[in-house]
């Protein structure tokens, strides 16, 4: 039977229907595509300036926890030892950008609880681990731990797509004033 013909016979019958992905993954899909997009030029211009000063690997993988507790690498522009490039680029926020390719492989979404190695929360585990979160947007590394320990089981107990929105639209302003503090 050709695939169509069975795909076509398996939604006609009640309550049978092909997955689609969720609108969280779809949106993180597109967002991250769309960013690496705009900033491929910005990321391969830092990573020359970085391999220029340092001679040195550029990208590095981290270990990190994902949903339900998976262990992945999640990808960062190298910029200890990098001298003063190495603060240009942590000014520019350019570190954490490619990991939208972890995004892209559906280790890590646009937005959730900060990528950690361990943790002592274990509800951060419910959700996958995000570029930017409720409590970077919030007033980033101001708060003790504590408060941001709660601000990620906030999101990871009342998360939904207009929330992730909110907290992407919130995101360049808050770098921003995070920068210039």
């Amino acid at each position: 039977m050709p695939l169509l013909t069975t795909l076509t016979a398996l939604t006609a019958r009640p309550g049978l229907r092909p997955a689609r992905p969720p609108a969280k993954r779809v949106f993180d899909l597109v967002g991250a595509a769309a960013l690496l997009a705009v900033a491929a030029v910005p990321l391969l211009l830092t990573a020359a300036a970085l391999y220029a000063a340092t001679r040195a690997r550029v990208l590095v993988r981290e270990p990190a926890l994902g949903l339900g507790g998976r262990p992945f690498l999640a990808w960062r522009l190298r910029t200890e030892d990098a001298g003063r490039t190495g603060a240009l680029v942590r000014r520019c926020a350019l570190e954490g950008l490619p990991r939208l390719l972890n995004v892209a492989r559906g280790e890590m979404s646009l937005v959730g609880p900060r990528p950690e190695a361990r943790t002592d929360h274990p509800e951060r585990l419910l959700v996958r681990p995000g570029m930017t979160g409720l409590w970077q947007v919030s007033a980033r590394s101001d708060l003790p731990w504590e408060e941001m320990a709660l601000l990620d089981r906030h999101y990871v107990e009342s998360h939904w797509l207009g929330m992730d929105l909110a907290i992407l639209a919130q995101t360049p302003r808050a770098a921003y004033r995070q920068r210039h503090a």
